[in-house]
């Protein structure tokens, strides 16, 4: 058990290490999946990575959704075995004939599915081929498929060292981090203000749903290119994931901060995006943190201006918390970034839900669950690999993130 536990937090420290996890598309790592479909003749291939909770898709084709709960997945069996895994015909597999995507309308019937490795051995993800029919699959095909893997993974590790993204011409995640540090620097050795903002678009998974990929494009597009044409030449400005933005605001003190992030909050609600779906407005939320003695590194001063945006969202989205205006209770230790397995344990102590935390302080946490629903305000975090629990409050929510204060 112990032996299990250590090479889980291995491999979601390798994970983190990626820094890949809901992260942009990419072509190179769809090309991957449209491959996986047109060599073996089947319906759907997934590239995916495996958080604590949940299979998260970096490129899925054949099927709508982008991630599904860990517990729910053929691939957690390939990443407990860390081999490859062959269901020729799902329904005369004791394992899986009872499955829901066996049973329902998913009616999944072949798998094949392999192991997605980082250079140093740790399982992080797989590369799926599934199919609605029962095949065979020879040992050749398990090969090929392979090596599509080493494909995705070289693809990945080729991503880490791009600077800009594709889509918004924003910094990438990774690049803005070591911007940010390079930032941090300097203002601890000159002793001046230095500010993070960070936004998300208000929900914009229901204009995906409705109008379309291309549609979600347009609108990440136009909030990039607002904030930019707001921000100053010395600010630096990435793309932390799909919809969410970041900027370093050197020279900006707490009060500034917040003020730079109602500008940007007021600009992009007054934008009105025009597109072949039509007219579109949206609106943002904003979370700021100054630079302190204790959030001296970009993984604290992201972690917190991301636990205040959860928070603004929570108040109604479509506006702009400070981390350092918080309740002094709740928020007056630093947060660091981490990837941890976890457990929300509900009043039964029998009762869990999986959970990812996603960042960590002494006075609370921020986790991502696959469902927030039906989840109490109070609750207990349990941190398994480190001997960890602690009652909490759920003080900010959205359909799968919660903002915890310990106490």
């Amino acid at each position: 058990m112990a032996e299990a536990k250590g090479r889980e937090s291995d491999r979601l420290a390798a994970l983190e290490q990626l820094d890949i996890l809901d992260t942009p598309r990419d072509e190179g790592i769809d090309r991957v999946v449209r491959l996986i479909r047109q060599v073996f003749a089947i319906e759907i291939g997934i590239v995916s990575f495996i958080d604590a909770h949940r299979q998260w898709y970096k490129a899925c084709s054949g099927l709508s959704a982008d991630e599904v709960p860990r517990k729910d997945t053929f691939c957690k069996h390939v990443v407990a075995s860390e081999e490859p895994l062959i269901v020729n015909d799902a329904t005369k597999d004791p394992r899986f004939s009872q499955h829901p995507a066996v049973t329902g309308e998913d009616h999944i019937r072949f798998y094949a599915g392999v192991p997605l490795r980082t250079r140093d051995g740790h399982t992080v993800g797989t590369v799926c081929a599934i199919d609605r029919s029962p095949k065979p699959f020879a040992d050749r095909d398990l090969q090929i498929l392979t090596e599509l893997a080493g494909v995705a993974m070289d693809r990945i590790e080729l991503l880490r060292s791009a600077a800009t993204d594709g889509l918004t011409g924003t910094l990438t995640r990774r690049a803005f981090r070591e911007e940010a540090d390079k930032l941090i620097k300097l203002a601890v050795r000159h002793q001046h203000e230095l500010s993070c903002i960070v936004l998300d678009v208000d929900h914009f998974k229901r204009v995906n749903d409705t109008h379309g990929h291309a549609a979600g494009d347009e609108v990440l597009k136009a909030v990039a290119s607002v904030c930019q044409s707001n921000l100053r030449a010395s600010d630096v400005f990435g793309r932390l994931g799909g919809e969410e933005f970041a900027i370093m605001l050197p020279h900006v003190d707490a009060q500034g901060a917040l003020a730079a992030a109602e500008k940007l909050r007021a600009a992009i609600a007054a934008q009105t995006i025009h597109g072949d779906f039509g007219q579109l407005a949206v609106t943002a939320s904003f979370g700021t943190s100054p630079l302190s003695i204790k959030s001296r590194d970009s993984g604290t001063l992201l972690a917190q201006a991301d636990a205040a945006m959860y928070l603004a969202k929570a108040a109604g989205r479509n506006r702009c918390v400070d981390w350092s205006g918080l309740d002094i209770r709740h928020h007056a230790s630093p947060r660091q970034r981490v990837l941890k397995a976890g457990s929300i344990v509900l009043s039964d102590p029998d009762v869990r839900i999986d959970c990812t935390i996603r960042s960590l302080g002494a006075d609370g946490a921020a986790v991502t669950v696959s469902d927030s629903a039906g989840i109490p305000s109070e609750v207990v975090l349990a941190v398994p690999g480190d001997g960890f629990e602690a009652r909490c409050q759920v003080v900010a929510r959205d359909r799968q993130n919660l903002e915890l204060a310990f106490g």
